[in-house]
């Protein structure tokens, strides 16, 4: 089977190799990776694959190499599980490979891939959801899904997390990302905050098309930065310096900053630019332990995010247009592609083998 390796030393650097699958024990399925997208969530997946994440460690490579992880759809070619039927569809979290062998523990809707390298990790990566039985599945919107189910998940979670800031002010980097404009979304229809959204001059117009924020300023006008308070700072691009930037700009009036992406890999990775930063220390938003809690606290949030990411489906196609693209030439353009940033916003890039 072929599958897509890329340098940890170097984004940029990716080969296609073909390995031989490992046998099939007893208790294991073998699925076939169908339809998947790359985004640049799948860019920060790679930047954070050592240390506190450690997302390399979900499909372990080479001495050197990693897989980076991605959401798609998948269908059972073998199995020697009980329970796991040869035809069986499941959405869930995968390396770039024709294929992949999993252990899994049965669950009511899907299961669980129990392999004991994957027992530390959270449970929403381990899930695996057959598409018969996800309440989250819309067989029209399939490149859809690839491309939005994770990503607006974390900004569905993520504006809940800033409206119980109760902020005035929102301020969101890398404004065209997808995860962004999920946050800015849900933002819009909970009402009570201007959104000033930090972007790129090539991507300035298409954020403002988006008609998601109030306001649009270029990352180099950051110095004229103002907002009302209490303002929160939502960073999905990593880069320490404009941290820096708003956390000065805003001053008092900055009462939370949160860190969720890095969209801007080659500058060095996730965290505090330094220790003398005005104002509130960055804190790291991680969905799966943030959610966590707040279905504990309120289990019915669980349904209304089912929900309104089903009703955000046919809206995505406003912001972003699905380009699907089939074969190893084009996942590894389309990695390549994302590594350097010259993806255009509007593009989601859908691939199969």
């Amino acid at each position: 089977m072929r599958e897509l390796h890329i340098g940890k030393q170097d984004l940029r650097t990716a080969r296609v190799v073909d390995v031989a699958p490992p046998p099939l024990a007893e208790g294991d399925a073998r699925l076939h990776l169908d339809l998947f997208a790359l985004t640049s969530n799948n860019i920060t997946y790679a930047a954070l694959g050592e240390g506190m994440l450690g997302y390399w460690d979900f499909f372990p490579g080479p001495e050197g190499w990693g897989k980076p992880p991605v959401w798609g759809f998948a269908t059972v070619l073998e199995s020697k599980a009980p329970g796991i039927e040869v035809g069986g569809r499941y959405y869930g979290y995968y390396p770039i490979a024709e294929t992949f062998n999993v252990t899994p523990s049965k669950t009511p809707v899907g299961f669980i891939d129990s392999a004991p390298h994957r027992a530390p990790k959270a449970a929403i990566y381990n899930h695996y959801v057959n598409i018969a039985a996800d309440p989250a599945y819309d067989a029209a919107f399939e490149p859809e899904q690839t491309l939005f189910r994770p990503l607006y998940g974390t900004g569905w979670w993520a504006a809940d997390c800033v409206q119980q800031a109760q902020a005035s002010s929102v301020v969101l980097s890398s404004a065209s990302s997808k995860t962004a404009l999920a946050t800015a979304h849900q933002l819009r229809r909970l009402g009570g905050a201007e959104l000033i959204a930090l972007t790129s001059a090539g991507n300035a117009d298409y954020v403002r098309a988006t008609g998601l924020y109030h306001r649009t300023l270029l990352y180099e006008d950051v110095a004229s930065l103002r907002a009302a308070g209490p303002a929160t700072f939502v960073d999905f691009l990593g880069r320490a310096a404009l941290t820096t930037a708003v956390h000065q700009a805003l001053g008092a009036n900055l009462t939370r900053s949160i860190i969720i992406g890095v969209t801007d890999w080659a500058a060095g990775g996730m965290g505090a630019p330094n220790n003398d930063l005005a104002g509130p220390k960055p804190e790291f938003f991680f969905v799966p332990t943030y959610a966590v809690a707040r279905l504990k606290a309120e289990p019915q949030l669980g349904a209304a995010m089912q929900s309104d990411l089903r009703a955000f489906y046919p809206l995505s196609r406003d912001y972003v247009a699905a380009q699907r693209l089939q074969g190893l030439d084009a996942i590894q353009a389309s990695w390549a592609r994302l590594a350097a940033g010259s993806v255009p916003p509007r593009d989601g890039l859908v691939l199969s083998f």
